[in-house]
């Protein structure tokens, strides 16, 4: 088998690369995105490293075996199969050979059923490109059932097409195609003005603070809009504080509330604002009785969006745990956070597919206001398949 490191500025890069000197037959065994060039920390580039492996060893022939000359004394019709004998003890236990023999028997079973069907996907044997866009599903973490469907049709393509005319720019576009079919209708795009509070929950470091000061700036520079902000995290001091801080940079006013009592007095000093943001503490909307109280002064339905924020770098399963802890209340939307954290963004298309919620904003770094964009179809098909440059 030969195994050669790829480094280049994009996935579709690499495969080229990756085709053009290692063939068709090459799979990816790993992928990730690295940091190149630059001096002293600055000016550094992003690529894509691909370790990419082909097998080299020639295939072997199986010939099937020769069946033996009959005799002319057996019958045709009738075949014996050998009995195995086992030797026993008086108390009719296997011995010797045949208790070894049991017992790799036994082992081979455990091993054959402890074999998952994720790891058996791996190797399924896909022609040309379709290979690579496989396991570039498999690596952005796409479920199984997203993956096969898009399989499902870049076969049918395939074979119906002339196979050499079907190239990997073709392969991509009909890739995009079948993905942007299962966020069809969803509620994608930024929040559109139509109720006044804007409420933001989610776990401890996913960045919830940060992606609301980013929202405030986006509305107070862009729409033109009056804006206020209340915080329930009083769990964390130095979430308050960094809050304040975005605050007097923008200019906008901050409410610090310990109970639904201080939330009903925020609200009567902010009601001539046109958008109230709320940083909401996580734990607040896990606790049932919380939540009936706060309906008692905020209409959840007529007066509030909610938007669950999730990190990308958190596993898919995790993000599933969240999303069904949260969804006691009434989640409108999810913001996916620290993109430009992790390669792998499969989970923004599982989690918009399998609980068809919608997606209102993706974060791709730090700066406020900058690193913020309204959410799009088109937008979190292309950061799956890294063809960003393509649109």
């Amino acid at each position: 088998m030969k195994v050669k490191k790829f480094v280049a500025k994009s996935m579709s890069e690499a495969m080229k690369k990756i085709r053009l000197e290692l063939g068709s037959d090459a799979v990816i065994l790993n992928s990730k995105e690295v940091q190149t060039g630059g001096f002293l920390g600055f000016f550094t580039k992003k690529n894509i490293e691909v370790i990419a492996a082909v097998d080299t060893a020639p295939a072997v022939r199986r010939q099937a075996p020769k069946k033996p000359p009959l005799s002319h004394t057996s019958n045709p019709k009738k075949t014996t199969t050998p009995k195995t004998e086992l030797h026993t003890h008086p108390n009719n236990k296997p011995t010797g050979k045949d208790e070894t023999l049991a017992s790799e028997v036994k082992e081979l079973k455990n091993i054959v059923n402890g074999i998952s069907s994720s790891i058996v996907t791996q190797f399924e044997d896909y022609p040309g490109d379709l290979k690579i866009i496989n396991q570039m599903l498999i690596d952005q973490d796409i479920v199984s059932t997203i993956r096969m469907e898009v399989m499902k049709k870049l076969l049918k393509k395939w074979y119906i097409l002339d196979k050499e005319t079907f190239n990997e720019a073709e392969v991509i576009d009909l890739t995009k195609e079948v993905l942007l079919q299962f966020l069809k209708e969803k509620d994608i795009g930024g929040f559109q003005f139509d109720k006044k509070y804007l409420n933001l929950v989610g776990p401890t470091g996913v960045g919830k603070t940060t992606t609301i000061a980013k929202i405030a700036a986006h509305c107070v520079l862009k729409h033109k809009k009056k804006v206020a902000f209340i915080t329930t995290d009083t769990f964390r001091i130095a979430a308050i504080d960094q809050l304040k801080t975005y605050a007097k940079i923008l200019n906008v006013p901050v409410e610090v509330v310990y109970s639904v009592e201080d939330f009903k007095n925020a609200k009567e000093k902010l009601a001539n604002y046109d958008l109230v943001l709320i940083d909401s503490a996580g734990r607040n909307f896990l606790n049932q009785l919380y939540i009936d109280e706060l309906k008692k002064v905020i209409d959840f339905n007529e007066e509030m969006e909610t938007y669950l924020v999730l990190s990308l770098t958190s596993k898919y399963k995790d993000m599933v745990t969240i999303f069904e802890q949260f969804s006691k209340i009434n989640i409108n939307k999810v913001i996916f956070t620290k993109k430009d954290e992790t390669y792998s963004r499969g989970a923004m298309i599982n989690l918009i597919h399998e609980y068809n919620v919608g997606v209102s904003y993706i974060t791709n770094g730090q700066s406020v206001p900058d690193d913020i964009v309204e959410g799009s179809a088109i937008q979190i098909v292309n950061s799956v398949l890294e063809v960003d440059d393509y649109e």
